[in-house]
């Protein structure tokens, strides 16, 4: 059975590991602080905070940034249920915004229309490691009318002025948009290290901020590493100084710190990512397009534009003119010739506690239309060429008896 995305876990990550186990530092410590530079050096942003998770992340900059009862946070409905989630964590209300038809990314024109005077935070996410539409979101929030409706109730709500750009850039690790790395696009944009990511730490998320004048994000990055460790002004490394052990706790904090057995792993990850990992998963798309490309039934996933190149997180192939009951035969037979594929996503507002809360699919038109006919297929290091063959020669079979 070809699986559908397991790591890929070398010599190299298994020995940092190791290191790591033996070195006396198994939490936060050297590890986690130098991936946490080296990340900032490759997003091109001041400061990044390495987490347990990249849902971690996303909540505690909503909480930073003073979102609560009686704000509202626009989200695609077309994403994973941890982007919502946080939202209802805080007590703000979701609102939903519909996609766009040829990439899955929220649609800036649904966006404008869903901004009131409640209106906090905008999430975009970068479905598949596909960038969304940046530009147009960032003028978006400093319209003059926009910002004229923002209504701040935080301090840091005020400095900012405007709605926050918090970028869900969980699949995008290493894509580009105009030039530039994702994590470098938005006020603060969250990764998942998450295993089935293209980078891995096991689990895990990193916070890359990214906020404009007068914010200092190396002091925003010092009030983080508070706030998701107990409220606790110093951390073990500092504590471990001679005659340095009192300590306070100066809010009620959160437990969400990365770990250097974790952080080890991203190190190497990391380090061999633009040369290795990235390349690999490109050829295999490449593979994917050059094979479906001359069927009329197929409906590509773009990967590279002029403006924009994708992480190559996901492949998801659409299947024209069928619906979600002919969708899941067609992957019904390719798993039964052995291959593994899956869905990304259900759509949130089709799941049973966001229906019980009022939410319609049927409101999100395009979102669904995607969702009916996706079928993501196998993306990972260790594919090789031989096995990808097999993954076409399934899909190409089944499809074609089933429509």
């Amino acid at each position: 059975m070809i699986p559908f995305s397991p790591p890929h876990i070398s010599q190299d990550v298994i020995d940092e590991v190791v290191a790591a186990l033996k070195s006396g530092w198994i939490t936060t410590g050297p590890r986690t602080k130098e991936l946490e530079k080296r990340l900032s050096a490759y997003c091109g942003v001041e400061s990044t905070l390495c987490l347990n998770s990249a849902t971690a992340g996303l909540e505690i900059m909503l909480r930073w940034f003073g979102v609560g009862p009686g704000d509202e946070v626009i989200v695609p409905a077309y994403t994973y249920s941890a982007t919502a989630n946080v939202v209802e964590h805080c007590g703000a209300k979701v609102v939903f915004a519909d996609v766009k038809a040829d990439d899955f990314n929220i649609n800036p024109d649904c966006i404008k229309k869903l901004i009131t005077s409640n209106t906090k935070v905008i999430m975009p996410v970068d479905f598949a490691g596909w960038p969304c539409d940046f530009d147009a979101i960032n003028r978006l929030v400093t319209a003059p009318e926009v910002k004229a409706l923002f209504k701040p109730n935080h301090p840091h709500q005020e400095q900012l002025g405007r709605i926050m750009v918090l970028s869900d850039a969980a699949h995008s690790i290493g894509a580009f948009y105009q030039g530039k790395h994702t994590g470098s696009l938005t006020d603060v944009s969250v990764f998942s290290f998450h295993a089935v990511k293209n980078l891995t730490t096991a689990e895990g998320g990193a916070i890359a901020l990214n906020f404009p004048e007068p914010f200092d994000n190396s002091e925003i990055y010092k009030a983080l590493c508070i706030s998701t460790l107990h409220g606790q002004n110093k951390d073990a490394l500092a504590k471990m100084q001679k005659g340095n052990w009192k300590y306070d706790i100066i809010e009620p904090g959160y437990k969400c710190n990365m770990t250097d057995i974790m952080a080890a792993i991203g190190l190497v990850e990391l380090e061999r990512y633009d040369r290795e990992i990235l390349p690999r998963r490109k050829v295999i798309m490449d593979k994917y397009h050059e094979a479906f490309k001359g069927y009329d039934w197929a409906e590509l996933p773009p990967t590279e534009t002029a403006d924009k190149t994708s992480s190559y997180h996901l492949y998801p192939l659409r299947i024209k003119a069928i619906d979600e009951p002919t969708r899941d035969r067609i992957m019904q037979a390719i798993f039964d010739q052995d291959v593994s594929v899956n869905v990304h996503f259900i759509p949130v507002p089709m799941m049973s506690y966001y229906k019980s809360k009022g939410y319609d699919i049927r409101n999100y038109p395009i979102t669904y239309y995607n969702f009916s006919r996706e079928i993501s297929l196998p993306v990972f290091e260790d594919l090789n060429d031989d096995l990808v063959d097999q993954v076409i020669r399934a899909v190409v079979k089944a499809v074609e008896s089933n429509i």
